[in-house]
């Protein structure tokens, strides 16, 4: 075949590509693989110094990290000062249930989705097409018929945060508490918080009553802020389109064919939670609220939880990605999905820029703080569970989530190695055609790669005077689909980073994976077929150049060189 001159493989009003955001495969992990092991002894050992401080002598917590398949690795630590006055479990385990506050709201969201996909609604119907008590006679000036289902999901409403609460914390703060004795409750719910000792939950009519007195905070769509009310409607709409209540639907729906035996929206038996010493919100019925943060939940449920997510979520509702960002949130690194709390960093990885996607979703109660997160690029799922004192959490979040990622990082990239590394040659002998392929921080890289006695990399791509390397990246699809035989990769030109490059195009870079075609085949795409038992690749089809190669075992790319100069 003739070659084109060039590859034009960036956009045109890209400055710069560099580290593709998918380099590998999702790795195979293996709980007793050395790796993780050493990963989880070092995430083990920063625990233990952070929970030995005085000020968490009353914290218990447990944290598990599951991959795709199973369970990784699970901690869990019982306080040392107990509540006496009201005895939870003897000794916090996998199955103890804590208050898992807002993440509840991802419960939720995936009830929607499921209507959604079933047909009994659409995500992009107003809300009060399903809730006709928005449409009455109201003081407030939200737009009710412009705000969607799909802007409640994804925090892009612009309705207010609160229900009931004038501080998210008055319930653990003595010094608010007693300001807020001395303030006139004139006009205010008698439910929640209002009502002694929170024994009268929050009704949907006290919920219509209240919104319909609020302005927005913004327009629809126009900005994402943070609303409990949004969760609480959705929750509303759930029973309305099922029949069923808010806890029945979950149950139904959720709990039960994943398998989260444990997980519950009423209070369970103070033996079988973890219940702190501090001021905390076990068994308070939150009635309307649920739908937001009221569901108990224990470590082993959610690691199943997020299984599921980890291996449904471009797949749970027609058009919907579970996992993709819906708008921007603050600064550069913060989304907000639906309802995903997202952070893109390139701050994680030994080595290289790439970035790491963490799709988390925390929550918060009184005595209560929990965060659940997914990094699907490496198939991982995190549930950290704390009962007690609140800055804790955030100290064992830094102690597993990027000890954990860089753990994967080394499986994925001793997987490539294992699996695709190699010189390639060419069946037909006839051409002087090999391929050099390399694995390292960047992923999998092409070293070398020559076609019918032409450098590849020399001469087809584009020119340029920036250094750049030739990296395949995993499309994760199959030219045999059924049989998930015949691994498609494309090459992309991702250029060398340059300390010191003052234009902010710099950072530009929009994708564009599908390059030049011939014959209407993708001039990057590559095919792994072969796979022995031991998961090796012993051929690699590209697909444009109509050339098949076969590994040649046990040489380096100049003992390759010899053999194809003869």
């Amino acid at each position: 075949m003739v070659l084109p001159r060039t590859f034009i493989f960036a956009s045109v009003a890209s400055a710069a590509c560099y580290e593709a955001s998918i380099a590998h495969p999702l790795p195979n992990l293996q709980p007793n693989d050395a790796v993780l092991k050493h990963a989880y002894a070092k995430i083990n050992a920063a625990l233990i110094a952070a929970i030995i401080a005085p000020e968490f002598a009353s914290t218990s917590f447990s944290i598990e990290i599951t991959s795709q398949k199973e369970t990784l690795w699970s901690q869990h630590h019982t306080a040392r000062e107990r509540n006496v006055s009201r005895p939870d479990i003897p000794e916090v385990n996998g199955d103890a249930l804590y208050r898992i506050a807002s993440i509840t709201k991802t419960f939720t969201v995936l009830g929607i989705l499921y209507q959604h996909e079933a047909g009994n609604l659409s995500l992009d119907d107003p809300i009060d097409k399903y809730l006709e008590e928005l449409k009455e006679e109201q003081e407030g000036t939200v737009p009710w018929k412009d705000i969607t289902l799909r802007s409640l999901a994804s925090q892009l409403s612009g309705i207010p945060r609160e229900c009931t609460q004038m501080f998210s914390k008055c319930h653990t703060e003595k010094g608010m508490l007693a300001d807020l004795l001395s303030m006139s409750q004139e006009g205010l719910p008698d439910c929640d918080e209002y009502s002694p000792n929170y024994e009268k939950p929050c009704t949907a009519r006290d919920l219509f009553n209240v919104v319909k007195s609020k302005r927005p905070l913004f327009a629809p769509n126009m900005k994402s802020t943070y609303s409990n009310v949004a969760f609480e409607l959705l929750g509303l709409v759930l029973e309305r389109v099922t029949n069923k209540t808010y806890e029945e639907y979950i149950h139904e729906a959720i709990f039960k064919p994943l398998d989260m035996s444990k997980s519950t929206i009423t209070t369970p038996p103070d033996n079988a939670g973890v219940i702190p010493l501090e001021p905390h919100y076990w068994g308070v019925d939150e009635g309307v609220q649920n739908p937001t943060g009221g569901i108990y939940a224990s470590t082993n449920d959610l690691s199943n939880y997020l299984r599921y997510v980890l291996t449904h979520y471009n797949s749970i509702a027609t058009g919907v990605n579970w996992v993709h960002p819906v708008s921007p949130s603050e600064g550069l690194y913060s989304f907000y999905g639906m309802p995903w709390e997202i952070l893109h960093t390139d701050r994680v990885l030994n080595g290289s820029r790439r970035t790491v996607r963490f799709i988390t979703k925390g929550g918060g109660l009184p005595g209560y703080f929990s965060i659940i997160m997914t990094v699907p690029d490496f198939g991982l799922g995190i549930t950290i569970l704390v009962a007690g004192h609140e800055g804790f959490l955030q100290k064992a979040i830094d102690a597993v989530s990027q000890t954990m990622v860089r753990a994967a990082e080394d499986v994925a990239i001793r997987q490539l190695r294992e699996r695709y590394v190699g010189t390639y040659t060419s069946t037909n002998h006839t051409l002087n055609s090999s391929i050099s392929l390399v694995a390292d921080e960047r992923g999998l890289v092409i070293e070398r790669f020559i076609s019918n006695g032409t450098d590849v990399l020399k001469n087809v791509f584009r020119s340029s005077t920036r250094p750049f390397y030739a990296q395949l990246t995993p499309t994760l699809l199959f030219k045999d689909e059924k049989k998930q035989r015949g691994e498609i990769w494309r090459m992309v030109q991702s250029d060398v980073r340059i300390e010191g490059e003052g234009s902010i195009w710099d950072d530009f870079c929009v994708a564009n994976i599908d390059t030049v075609l011939y014959a209407g085949v993708g001039l990057n795409e590559l095919v792994f077929w072969g796979a022995a038992n031991n998961g090796q690749f012993e051929k690699v089809e590209l697909s444009a150049f109509r050339i098949n190669m076969t590994r040649m075992e046990g040489l380096s790319w100049h003992g390759a060189q010899e053999i194809l100069e003869l």
